[in-house]
């Protein structure tokens, strides 16, 4: 049998990339952390890591070891799920990762929700965009992430995490003009190259006819509609930058939505914890939406 600690170990080592990450997540030292997997390959009896340089990779053996950890891993969770439901008060620690305009707009609301409804319930929230927060969750940094995905830029899907919609979120291009060709050599503001809204953004205005003049970059949307009102920038702003409220800029509704959706890991979201985070949210989207 083999011990299931160190199973975790080599799995961590397979989603942070190197011996030093693991132990700097779990607060080991990376010596420890070692000679934990050295262990394990005298448990297994055979390699489990092969140099690359200064780092290590794992063999064709680990990997079939990770997969089958992550199989128990997920029965554990669905464990952990069914003693939760078998419990009359909702307890513990949730954590929550979520992008920016989706943690201004609809977290405050949800987490006022999740007071009322369960006050015994613990809330962490973190702010990071799902580029960042995906990989976390499968590493179980986080147990719920709010992503984003823009059309024709669609993130690659990994079959130990489940996705659930939770909104299609409306693009508006806001600026003084309402056509994208009026704007050609207007100043623009984009979210930082490699982001899949910059490749949305920059696909929108190629389409049109021209390379825009990206004189502002930055993730900060709070930032690009500031640049907007200020009549600095023209730029692609959500809907959701305003849920709720009234829109402070000139906006021109475009024929296209970025999706909104939560993920957990699988066996994760039958938990009492995840469906209570989950409802909080959708009732946070449809209250705004009946302001």
């Amino acid at each position: 049998m083999f011990d299931l600690h160190r199973l975790r170990l080599l799995r961590e080592l397979k989603h942070r990339g190197t011996l030093a990450a693991v132990a700097a997540a779990l607060s080991y030292a990376p010596s420890s952390v070692s000679q934990q997997l050295s262990q394990l390959e005298a448990e297994v009896g055979v390699p489990l890591l092969e140099p690359v340089g200064r780092r290590v990779r794992l063999t064709e053996q680990a990997e079939i070891l990770v997969a089958h950890t992550e199989a128990v891993l997920e029965r554990l969770e669905r464990a952990e799920a069914d003693i939760a439901r078998s419990l009359t008060d909702l307890t513990g620690t949730v954590r929550i990762a979520s992008f920016q305009t989706a943690a201004l707009a609809l977290i405050p609301a949800a987490l006022g929700l999740l007071r009322t409804r369960h006050p015994q319930l613990r809330v962490h929230v973190t702010q990071l965009e799902p580029e960042r927060a995906l990989p976390a969750l499968q590493a179980r940094d986080f147990d719920l992430v709010l992503a984003e995905e823009y059309p024709g830029v669609p993130h690659s899907r990994s079959p130990e995490l489940e996705q659930e919609p939770l909104l299609d979120d409306p693009l508006h291009l806001a600026a003084p003009a309402p056509t994208l060709a009026a704007l050609s050599t207007h100043p623009w503001v984009m979210e930082p190259p490699g982001t899949p809204a910059r490749h949305w953004a920059l696909a929108r205005c190629r389409d049109a006819g021209f390379e825009p003049d990206v004189r502002f970059e930055t993730a900060d949307l709070l930032l690009h509609l500031r640049l907007v009102e200020e009549g600095h920038a023209a730029a692609f702003l959500p809907a959701l930058l305003w849920h709720g409220t009234t829109p402070t800029a000139s906006l021109h509704r475009l024929p296209h939505a970025r999706r909104v959706f939560t993920v957990v890991r699988k066996g994760r979201s039958e938990h009492p914890a995840i469906v209570a985070c989950r409802d909080a949210l959708r009732a946070a989207v449809a209250a705004g939406r009946n302001r």
